[in-house]
């Protein structure tokens, strides 16, 4: 059991650094649907992670830190990206090869329910609250709402892949508490998230290469490629700067918040650009999330209970 301060409560700067990231993460399941599409699961999440890897490193260069040459630190890279990158992404790719990517982006948002789970037996500061219990409910029925009974549906096409993307979503779960102790490193946001890429990037290398030898695949064309880039520069470089820097200042429960948000993305990126549009259950389900989050974040029944009687 670990014993950190009590979590923070979410600031305007956390919220939209929380919205930031739920637009870059929502954009990953767009990405993902055109690149799995000619690419593999393995060697797409490889090229995720040594794209974005690379590129921080040369940010990290350019703003003259250094990645730290403690072991201990690399311990808690590998740790984090194991269960923060190369896990999740692995599951989640192989799972949006077989289920639609509106049903992985339902199921990923799970991960704030395995999160209030799994921080209340492992550490000491973010148990179980009715105002996260509430929170959380509202939050994924509004994810149901928004998304609508034909995704639901969809989970029969193959319930091995549902499978999969749920697994994802208790990976990312263990990954947000283990995460906590970056508190106590002293280690920029920039940092962390170079090391964990750069770690992922050294074990994720041999695997794809021993299993799907990207060497003899035929060369993607110009969509599957451009989609990896942005996933990795925009989706995974950028993202993790910011997942860095929230999960510092308001902890793994409210960062596991930003799963309820995916979907929400999802719907506007496919009004903008794909012209589709907006239901009205889109709007109530995202009226949904946003009571769940005030909930979980405390202000919603702080406010009701300075209401006169």
């Amino acid at each position: 059991m670990t014993a950190t301060p009590r979590t923070p409560a979410m600031g305007p700067t956390e919220w939209a650094m929380l919205i930031a990231l739920s637009v870059l993460w929502g954009g990953s399941f767009l990405f993902i649907g055109i690149a799995v599409k000619a690419v593999p699961p393995l060697t797409i999440v490889l090229a995720r992670v040594g794209i974005a890897a690379l590129a921080l490193n040369l940010v990290l260069r350019l703003s003259g830190q250094r990645l730290p040459i403690d072991g201990r630190f690399w311990v808690a890279f590998a740790i984090m990206g194991l269960l923060n990158n190369l896990i999740p992404f692995s599951l989640i790719v192989w799972g949006q090869a077989r289920i639609p990517s509106g049903v992985a982006s339902v199921l990923n948002a799970m991960t704030p329910v395995f999160t209030v789970i799994v921080a209340h037996f492992l550490t000491s500061d973010e148990k179980l609250t009715g105002n996260r219990l509430a929170g959380v409910a509202l939050g994924f029925a509004g994810v149901a709402v928004m998304i609508g009974p034909a995704a639901v549906m969809g989970l029969g096409a193959d319930v091995i892949g549902a499978v999969a993307v749920l697994l994802a979503a208790l990976s990312y779960a263990f990954s947000g508490i283990f995460g906590r102790r970056f508190r106590g490193y002293g280690l920029s946001p920039l940092v962390a998230a170079t090391g964990q890429l750069t770690a992922t990037t050294a074990m994720m290398t041999p695997l794809a290469v021993l299993v799907e030898q990207p060497w003899t695949l035929p060369a993607p064309g110009l969509g599957p490629v451009a989609a990896i880039v942005a996933l990795a520069l925009a989706s995974t470089a950028l993202a993790y700067i910011l997942f860095f820097r929230i999960l510092t200042a308001a902890g793994a429960v409210n960062l596991s918040l930003v799963t309820l948000l995916i979907p929400v993305s999802a719907v506007f990126f496919g009004a903008i650009f794909l012209h589709e549009a907006l239901a009205a259950r889109h709007l109530a389900g995202m009226g949904l999330i946003g009571l769940g989050l005030l909930a979980i974040d405390g202000r919603l029944f702080a406010a009701f209970r300075r209401a006169p009687a």
